[in-house]
């Protein structure tokens, strides 16, 4: 579906304050107004324009600032949590892991041991290949995760 380049100049001055600002709240009410439409129309354009509902957005920028503060400082994990705009430290771990399929110190712990590898691949490319994938819901992962690990294999007809 092609969008109007305004509606897409509107979007992308969104997505560029998320992005400036991934620690803060973004209700789609109040990006809906950083871009002047409504709120659904907001959550429906920026779906179609960026192949991520704006929260799932959020989420990866936030993750993806999370691991690199993991990498580059020796801040506690909590602080890198609140400083990323969780609220819970419980949360930020369980949506940590379920992003990345680490645990936020395993995360550090690897990123460092990495750090000491001899350089093969330029870090652009690597950052591009760990951006986490959040095409699917976390809520939603869980849920297919649940249901391999309750599934039988050995069901008898």
């Amino acid at each position: 579906m092609s969008q109007d380049p305004e509606l897409l100049r509107r979007l992308l001055r969104a997505k560029d304050r998320m992005d400036a600002a991934s620690n803060e709240e973004w209700p789609v009410r109040r990006l809906a107004r950083v871009s002047g439409v409504s709120a659904a129309h907001f959550a429906r354009s920026f779906r179609d324009a960026f192949g991520v509902p704006p929260h799932r957005y959020l989420l990866t920028r936030r993750i993806e600032r999370a691991t690199a503060l993991l990498r580059e400082t020796d801040l506690a994990i909590t602080d890198i949590a609140f400083q990323t705009g969780w609220s819970s430290l419980g949360t930020f771990g369980r949506t940590f892991h379920d992003v990345t399929g680490r645990s936020p110190s395993a995360t550090r712990a690897r990123e460092r041991a990495a750090a000491h590898e001899p350089e093969r691949v330029p870090a652009c490319f690597v950052s591009a290949a760990h951006r986490p994938d959040l095409r699917v819901a976390v809520s939603q992962k869980r849920r297919q995760e649940a249901a391999v690990i309750t599934t039988p294999d050995d069901e008898v007809a």
